[in-house]
């Protein structure tokens, strides 16, 4: 039998590097799926339990391998599943590569059944490349342009191949007219500014005497240099959450996150110097940089289409994160004046005290703070956390703290519902030889985290390290909307939206072959954690978290305290426990060496 279009693909897909692919199968990629079974299952097959979960999946192995990632999905409904995950990757800036079927290119226009045009519906997803295979002589520039694009533009690409075409003879482009030869390989290159730019950088952070510097995901194969100029400048530097990783929070100068979910001396940081570095990051949330005309500002990034935003930078350098930064160390001068960083190092040392302290307000029954800074003392320094959106990230970004080769992330960007689980999946297959924990709300975990249990248990003993712990956060409560409603809009929490039925998480895992734990006291937090970080196999902690306890930013401004204290008094259902424990967690916060009698 000679080979297909299908069978070049997946020998395409070898060729490139990859080792597998998140999917879901459908008669949409029958042909592909027969060449799978011809190929041996080369690259694996990784079958999620639905589209969007394949998406997300692919997203954590692209973000924590610093590979391409790759998804497969069949024509209409599988197609339009995963397309929440792919603006995840878009807006992350994560490298991934969709391919999806479509009906027989002899149907198209007819309105078929699950005939969807795919090129209208992934024009915005996969604007930097999007294509559709109508013949087999197509198929290698488009599938190479489509990995190139990807990686070198660090954004989704999509590949659209309809089912009569899978089953075409393989067939290569003649050295004719019209015709497009391709090759494999995507050449590196370490693009840094001129000589003159870098000087009017240098000039810039010379001259300021309260350096700050923002990094963020861009600037995370740049530690070395970053730690060094911060030196140099007697910086500070914040984090922003998809940066995360990109310094150790042991270093005493790093302020930490910064934004709704930051820290007290990242706000303070940005208050109060009078220079901005940025590095690789593209944090949006203008109202947490300086004041426009407080500060003199330079940014760092290897993208040209995101330079000059957020900030009116005065010099805007694109290049590549570590390569510019090799640049520009000779031009800095070291600064004599070292108060500005010992006031950076005293508010951070500070703020560590008050998580400390806010970890040991008493709860019902377990504060959800104490449960992430638990963990914090326990994590492996080679671990790899992801977390969900919702309250959950707030003491993601809080009170974990990176050290060593640690990993982390979550959705930055689009802040989506349900990558957590799949994320850690992803993170599995990138590196099976770490452990992962995954850090999700009650909300995220019954809209798919626990389907995806399943996925966990089919493929664990492909992991030569066995831990992955999903720690539940089961308040019975979409939390993080619910803070927001009371902190933004003085309204009180809507129960038919927010209340979440209880369900037995720790349960469902040991039915699907996994371990599975409920906490429900304080005391027994640690000793869970302890468990489930030595156990054989994946586990999961059900730990029954507090919904009252504020997840409140720690610089809010009185007029957002007032309208949550407002909303409570107008009825809301929690309003006693609410206001004991906001009042409990700010006086940690204010008074943190003091009794919480």
């Amino acid at each position: 039998m000679s080979r297909t279009v299908a069978d070049q693909v997946l020998a395409r897909l070898r060729e490139w590097g990859v080792e597998q692919v998140f999917g879901y199968p459908g008669d949409g990629i029958n042909g592909l799926l027969a060449a799978w079974g011809r190929a041996d299952d080369q690259p694996s097959f990784v079958q999620a339990r639905h589209e969007e979960m394949a998406a997300f999946e692919a997203v954590g192995y692209a973000k924590f391998s610093g590979k391409v990632g790759v998804c497969a999905a069949t024509s209409g409904p599988g197609a339009i599943h995963l397309l929440n995950g792919l603006y995840d990757a878009k807006l992350d800036h994560v490298p991934v590569v969709a391919i999806v079927g479509q009906t027989d290119r002899s149907a198209m226009g007819g309105s078929y059944q699950q005939e969807v045009d795919l090129l209208s519906l992934y024009k915005d997803v996969a604007s930097a490349y999007c294509q559709m295979v109508t013949v087999p002589q197509q198929l290698p520039n488009v599938l190479d342009r489509a990995f190139r694009t990807a990686a070198a533009y660090r954004t989704v690409t999509a590949v659209i191949i309809p089912a009569d075409v899978q089953e075409l003879p393989e067939q290569a482009p003649e050295h004719a007219f019209k015709m497009v030869p391709s090759s494999l390989g995507l050449p590196k290159s370490h693009p840094v500014p001129d000589d003159a730019e870098l000087l009017r950088a240098a000039e810039v952070l010379n001259a300021g005497g309260k350096v700050a510097m923002l990094v963020g995901q861009g600037a995370r194969g740049a530690r070395q240099q970053v730690e060094q100029v911060a030196e140099l400048l007697g910086a500070g530097v914040a984090k922003a959450l998809l940066g995360k990783d990109v310094l150790p929070d042991t270093l005493p100068y790093v302020t930490g996150s910064i934004g709704l979910l930051g820290t007290r001396p990242s706000y303070e940081l940005m208050r109060d110097c009078d220079t901005l570095l940025t590095v690789g990051s593209s944090f949006p949330y203008t109202q947490f940089l300086p004041e426009f005309d407080q500060a003199r500002a330079v940014q760092i990034d290897a993208d040209p289409f995101m330079v000059g935003l957020r900030y009116p930078y005065e010099v805007n350098l694109v290049g590549d994160a570590a390569a510019t930064l090799d640049r520009l160390l000779p031009m800095l001068h070291r600064k004599k004046d070292r108060s500005w960083r010992k006031q950076v190092e005293k508010n951070t040392a500070r703020w560590w005290d008050v998580m400390e302290e806010r970890a040991k307000v008493p709860a019902d029954p377990v504060n959800p703070e104490y449960l992430v800074h638990a963990l914090d003392a326990l994590l492996p320094e080679n671990a790899i956390v992801t977390a969900d959106s919702g309250s959950a990230a707030n003491w993601y970004a809080r009170h974990l703290r990176m050290r060593g080769t640690m990993r982390g992330s979550l959705s930055g960007t689009l802040a989506t519902m349900g990558p957590g689980v799949p994320y850690a999946i992803g993170a599995k297959f990138a590196h099976p030889d770490r452990p992962v924990v995954a850090l999700v709300g009650d909300g995220a975990m019954q809209m798919n985290g626990l389907a995806e249990l399943v996925t966990v248990a089919r493929y664990r003993e492909r992991w030569s390290d066995p831990r992955l712990v999903v720690c539940v956060l089961n308040n019975h409560d979409l939390n993080q909307v619910t803070w927001e409603m009371r902190a933004m809009q003085g309204a009180p929490s809507f129960l038919p939206s927010q209340q979440l039925p209880d369900v037995r998480y720790a349960d469902f895992a040991e039915s699907v072959g996994l371990r599975g734990l409920r906490v429900e006291e304080p005391g027994k937090v640690r000793a869970a954690w302890e468990w489930a970080l030595g156990a054989d196999r994946p586990c999961v902690l059900d730990v029954r978290t507090d919904p009252a306890v504020p997840p409140v930013p720690p610089h809010a401004d009185w007029s957002q305290i007032k309208d949550a204290a407002e909303s409570v008094l107008r009825g809301d259902s929690d309003r006693a426990n609410v206001v004991k424990r906001g009042l409990r967690a700010k006086l940690a916060e204010l008074l943190p060496h003091r009794s919480r009698s």
